[in-house]
């Protein structure tokens, strides 16, 4: 455990204890315990050497700070309750070795997004709904400070040459960041959360993602080495959903997963992650995922992964596929499964071969075998709200037909979106690859007349 992980887990109150303090008549204004805070965080950078407190026992680190802020505050004069003298701590810790008001959301494992809108609004989003929070900055220059620590653990550069970035914190986050000139009121941080503990099939049900039905193909259908794309919109659960399909995959096999930002969290004993790198001040040392793509074919994989499919990587990917590394998985971003492959054809172009659209779409056809389709509703719930086979072509068009669907009824009075999950009826032919495999799925799981309701 980290220095700042045993402090915090030592000091810090949870974040609705927090939010409470701040709200109760009886204690410190919230703009008065920030005016505090930064000028006993600037007492108290005057007053200790970093590098030396850093080199210390946790315990001593804890005595050195809570003793330094007792002087201040005795010396300042200023009237501070026992638990705001202990958020101190935690505070001007965070300043110091962490990143600064992010770190009481990023403890929070409700948050799973925070969004800074400069450094004088924060959102985050839990249980798929965005809340404003109390968090703020102290100015523009506090949250530069905060986006260049994040940044450089990375090895990376934001400034007003380049004033986007992607990034990763410890934990694997997603970070972007974009400032001035390109953020006209100011810079703009957007933190993806990274699950610590990966929901399972058995959370999805309980959330009413899918139905026991669907668990129980998508499951035959990873055992199965069937080529999976997974469809959906921002925040849909795409990632969610490769995770737990990935899980499926037999612990024997060798999986290479490929991605910008590495999240996935495989299990097995034989993964090989693969992660992409931006070029450096000079222009130089690119890694692209289509370099990553064409170097996995050489290491021997039994699937590859492909965190997000988003350019000229989609030939080479749907390449693997076509020749022997079946099971393969990967991600896209579309509305609809038709949307999907519109765009994997666009992508195909990006790679420059010149190919006509028939062959690009008898690539498609013959190596994707299923599309599920992810999307986030309007009340902030994620469902599967299609599985689609994809059954060759006819023509110049590929074939698809649906094999379970969510069809909404209405929304409630609480803006909760009302539906039911069901089969189409159709019975897929893909039924013939799953009992080569030796899994025979009851003829039960695609009766259109089992309908599984929300609630």
């Amino acid at each position: 455990m980290s220095l700042r992980e045993q402090i915090s887990n030592q000091f810090v109150p949870s974040f609705g204890e927090r939010n409470s303090a701040a709200a109760s008549p009886n204690g410190m204004a919230h703009d008065v315990y920030q005016q505090l805070k930064r000028s006993v965080h600037l007492s108290v950078l005057e007053r200790v050497e970093l590098e030396r407190l850093s080199r210390l026992p946790v315990d001593q680190v804890r005595q050195e700070i809570a003793a330094l802020i007792g002087r201040i505050l005795e010396e300042e004069r200023a009237p501070a309750s026992d638990a705001e003298r202990k958020q101190l701590i935690v505070d001007v810790y965070d300043e110091m070795f962490g990143f600064g008001p992010l770190e009481v959301l990023l403890r929070d494992p409700t948050v799973s997004d925070i969004l800074v809108n400069t450094f004088k609004q924060t959102y985050v989003e839990r249980k798929g709904r965005l809340e404003l929070t109390d968090v703020t900055f102290y100015d523009d220059a506090h949250l530069m400070k905060v986006i260049e620590k994040i940044v450089s653990r990375m090895g990376r550069r934001i400034d007003e040459s380049n004033p986007m970035v992607d990034a990763r914190l410890p934990d694997g986050s997603r970070v972007n960041a974009i400032i001035p000139p390109s953020a006209i009121d100011g810079p703009l941080v957007s933190i993806r959360r990274f699950a610590v503990t990966p929901l399972q099939v058995s959370d999805l049900l309980q959330l009413q993602t899918l139905t026991p039905p669907m668990a129980e193909l998508l499951d035959a259908l990873a055992r199965a080495k069937v080529n999976i794309l997974i469809s959906g919109g921002t925040g849909s659960g795409k990632t969610t959903l490769l995770n737990i399909l990935s899980g499926f995959i037999p612990s024997d096999e060798r999986i290479v997963t490929i991605e910008d930002a590495a999240e996935l969290q495989l299990r097995q004993p034989h993964v090989l992650r693969l992660e992409t790198r931006p070029p450096n001040i000079e222009g130089r040392g690119e890694i692209t995922q289509r370099t990553l793509v064409r170097n996995s074919l050489r290491m021997r994989p039994d699937r590859i992964i492909l965190g997000e499919v988003r350019g000229a990587e989609a030939l080479d990917m749907l390449a693997a596929m076509n020749t022997g590394h079946e099971g393969s998985l990967a991600t896209i971003h579309a509305n609809t499964p038709r949307d999907a492959l519109t765009r994997l054809e666009n992508m195909i172009s990006l790679a420059g071969m010149g190919l006509p659209p028939k062959t690009m779409r008898q690539q498609i056809a013959s190596a994707i075998s299923v599309v599920i389709q992810a999307s986030r509703l309007t009340d902030g719930r994620r469902k599967i709200v299609s599985i689609q086979e994809l059954t060759g072509m006819e023509g110049e068009v590929v074939n698809m037909q649906e094999i379970f669907t969510f069809k909404r009824t209405g929304v409630d009075q609480s803006g909760a979106v009302r539906g039911y999950f069901c089969a189409t009826g159709v019975r897929p032919k893909f039924v013939e690859r799953l009992q080569a495999f030796g899994i025979n799925l009851p003829d039960a799981i695609y009766d259109p007349a089992r309908r599984f309701e929300t609630t």
